[in-house]
């Protein structure tokens, strides 16, 4: 086999993403290999037939050209910050998906030849809450987003060059951000959650990919700076204080609820950006927790998701865009798309 070394890392690689052992992988094939094997076809030195090839796709969830692809991720670019709260075995499978899922980003790119260059994205140094906010500032500006509500935050970054991904992954993981072969800019969320939260989120992941902290900051630290960006994004200070007024004892739910609609952010962020701007006192944002905490249907209320739910599309627009022009076969928009051939011949509808 030509492509050996090829298949050997991809095996592994896939294997890994499944969160499976050799043993388990043999058990999914109906044991037709042993786990002797499993480990020769990784380590390379044993070629695996066709009949086995097809088993081990099958088993694995991958289209068979897969196996035998280029790789065109380095997955040691891939990187979680230092305090990930996610077993070693599935940070380790995560890190597979998003590979798997860049590659194929990609790929498409190349093939409807809409592969940005480098991202442009410019690093601002910060060191206070003053810098976030002005960082903050200065990216709408740039960006026009002038002082309303972001109407929709993942096409916002895929607009920008960011390359937006969205996976199943466990509830402790909200999202990560990295530079992909020191080009491409990515931010992954946690397709689970809320509008409200994965909109957070994705601003969140933005501003790590924007900040520059100095190097003796602590990371408890630079997540507070990043939600402080992300806040600021979603809803300015100045607006905050515009429709709340610059110091309120009580706030009615309904004005949370006009707020969370228009701007696309949480009750809660948005009690606690209200505490951190002054309009209400600590102590006033401790009693509002409090009270959250002890009345299930008041918690309930407020944490109700209420903006629409966003989704990542480039990628699946991206393969159709192709497909009807040609660029692919159904075979290949199949394989970048981990779907049936049938399904994908309905789903492109021409009109």
């Amino acid at each position: 086999m030509a492509d050996l070394k090829i298949f050997s890392t991809r095996l592994r690689n896939a294997r890994i993403m499944q969160g499976l052992s050799m043993d388990q992988l043999c058990e999914s094939m109906g044991s037709i290999v042993s786990k002797m094997t499993i480990s020769k076809y990784e380590n390379g030195s044993l070629a695996p037939n066709s009949t086995n090839i097809i088993a081990l796709a099958k088993a694995l969830n991958q289209p068979v050209d897969y196996f035998f692809r280029p790789f065109s991720v380095q997955i040691e670019s891939v990187k979680f910050r230092k305090k990930s709260s996610l077993l070693q075995k599935k940070e380790n499978s995560l890190r597979e998906v998003i590979a798997d899922l860049m590659e194929r980003y990609i790929n498409i790119e190349e093939i409807c030849s809409e592969s940005p260059n480098k991202s442009q994205i410019s690093q601002v140094k910060v060191s206070s809450a003053k810098d976030v906010k002005e960082a903050a500032s200065t990216v709408r500006k740039e960006w026009a987003l002038g002082l309303g509500g972001i109407v929709n935050v993942i096409d916002l970054l895929e607009n920008h060059g960011i390359k937006v991904i969205e996976i199943d992954a466990p509830d402790s993981f909200d999202g990560m951000s990295s530079l992909v072969n020191e080009k491409f800019h990515i931010v992954i969320l946690n397709k689970k959650f809320s509008a409200e939260r994965k909109r957070f989120t994705a601003l969140h992941e933005l501003g790590h990919l924007i900040l520059h902290f100095p190097d003796s900051i602590e990371s408890k630290q630079e997540e507070s700076f990043c939600h402080l960006f992300a806040s600021e994004m979603l809803i300015p200070e100045s607006e905050i204080k515009r429709i709340l007024g610059n110091t309120r004892k009580d706030i009615s739910y309904q004005e949370l609820k006009a707020i969370q609609l228009g701007y696309g952010i949480s009750c809660d962020a948005i009690m606690y950006k209200a505490k951190e701007c002054g309009v209400i006192t600590e102590q006033r944002y401790r009693t509002f927790c409090i009270q959250k905490n002890k009345a299930k249907g008041f918690k309930a209320l407020i944490e109700s998701a209420l903006y629409h739910q966003e989704e990542s599309t480039r990628f699946v627009r991206l393969v159709y865009k192709a497909l009807s022009k040609e660029l692919i076969t159904f075979s290949k928009a199949a394989s970048l798309l981990h779907q049936d051939i049938e399904q994908v011949r309905r789903d492109l509808a021409l009109v």
